[in-house]
């Protein structure tokens, strides 16, 4: 390979991330404004450049908490992006990451050095975006809805304890289809992820319903549906 060839030159990679949550019944995915060009002002994934001395993991993990204070959050490579003209500036080849947190677990930085404010938006109303990344929002989606029926990452969008119907409704939201309350329930209590606290809702006037909590914190490959 020959350095010096013009072909290599003004290359980079960046790495953006798509951080998704269930609130208000809708899936939300957190935006950040940009503060410098280009795009000045618009709306765009956190994410930022991929220093000389450090792997893309890493990188995902330090732009995601300098641009949102957002950190030790489960981070899952989603797919590279390569379009030469992508990034008006030069050839930027952006790894993207998917992210998932409980909102109500977490607070947001609104401003930072390089971002005037950051928002959730529902990803049925999303502004427009910069660059390519209404592109990589609507390909984490799919993933996510993938992920959500083959592992037990539910567990990363949920409170530390929480009843049956909000777990049912984590996966009707995600997934957009209505599921069989009987059938639900004993389907996820016979793969033994989740088990029961021995407590009950607090300032519920009519049956408060049993709490439940993952036995593990860790992803794991399970057929859920």
């Amino acid at each position: 390979m020959d350095m010096k060839n013009p072909k290599y030159k003004n290359q980079g990679i960046h790495v953006d991330m798509v951080v998704f949550t269930v609130d208000d019944k809708k899936i939300k995915t957190l935006l950040v404004q940009r503060g410098r060009k280009p795009f000045v002002g618009e709306w765009i994934l956190p994410g930022g450049a991929v220093y000389n001395d450090e792997s893309v993991d890493f990188a995902a993990e330090r732009e995601l908490e300098e641009k949102t204070g957002l950190k030790d959050l489960y981070l899952e490579q989603l797919h590279t992006f390569g379009n030469p003209k992508r990034d008006p500036r030069k050839r930027m080849v952006s790894v993207a990451y998917l992210a998932l947190v409980d909102k109500k677990k977490v607070s947001i930085l609104q401003k930072t050095s390089k971002t005037l404010d950051a928002k959730w938006f529902d990803i049925k109303k999303l502004p427009d975006l910069a660059f390519d990344h209404k592109e990589i929002v609507r390909l984490a989606v799919k993933s996510l809805r993938k992920m959500l029926i083959y592992s037990n990452i539910a567990y990363t969008l949920l409170p530390c304890q929480f009843t049956l119907p909000e777990l049912q409704g984590v996966y009707e939201i995600i997934l957009g289809e209505k599921f069989d309350r009987r059938n639900f329930r004993r389907k996820f209590l016979n793969l033994g992820l989740i088990e029961a606290t021995g407590k009950r809702e607090e300032g519920m006037a009519n049956r408060p319903a049993n709490l439940y909590r993952f036995k593990a914190k860790k992803y794991k490959a399970v057929d859920i549906l």
